[in-house]
């Protein structure tokens, strides 16, 4: 499915509110669900990923995989969602194309966890016929500012500071396949 069924744009003022919203999300996330998660470097994707972790109620400790690819988080039996899904949390920058993907071999993780991908755009829609597309927008620099992507490169000029997590943010959450046929309440209230 190529048409997002649809779109809701969000803006958080700070990290904390970017934790929050995920946090919120992770309430709702079920096994099998898929969230591709895209935005230049600082945008926001590991904290909003570390709020998905305390929602969906897995082990502390949410740090972004760039250097082993995949994390997974362990539901925590205690935890505010006992019996609830892990979170596989991917980061897909390395990695050029889909078949590199299945390398990874999310396939035995998909039905029994919920699955994050970070820079995976045009690399993991071959995985599911419902994803959550979150594409994150830094509001600093405006348009003109250089923008670090896969394409790009880690190495691109960026004009601010990757450090200052209490910028305003951009969200953009677009819904593809059955399982995102409506909008979820959260990001209803949060429009």
């Amino acid at each position: 499915m190529s048409e997002a069924v649809w779109e809701r744009t969000v803006t958080v003022a700070t990290a904390e509110q970017t934790h929050a919203l995920g946090s919120a999300l992770g309430g709702v996330l079920e096994r099998g669900d898929l969230l591709v998660l895209t935005g230049e470097l600082g945008a926001g994707k590991t904290t909003f990923t570390q709020g998905l972790g305390e929602g969906l109620g897995v082990r502390a400790g949410v740090i972004s995989p760039t250097f082993v690819l995949v994390r997974i988080h362990p539901n925590l039996p205690n935890g505010p969602r006992p019996g609830g899904p892990d979170l596989v949390h991917v980061d897909a920058y390395r990695l050029a194309s889909a078949a590199e993907i299945d390398d990874i071999d999310l396939e035995n993780t998909m039905d029994s966890s919920v699955t994050v991908v970070e820079w995976g755009r045009e690399r993991v829609e071959h995985l599911s016929d419902s994803r959550l597309d979150i594409e994150m927008h830094r509001t600093v620099g405006g348009s003109d500012a250089a923008v670090a992507t896969p394409e790009a490169g880690r190495d691109a000029v960026l004009d601010f500071d990757p450090e200052d997590d209490d910028e305003p943010r951009t969200i953009v959450f677009r819904g593809f396949g059955p399982r995102w046929s409506t909008i979820p309440e959260i990001l209803e209230e949060n429009a």
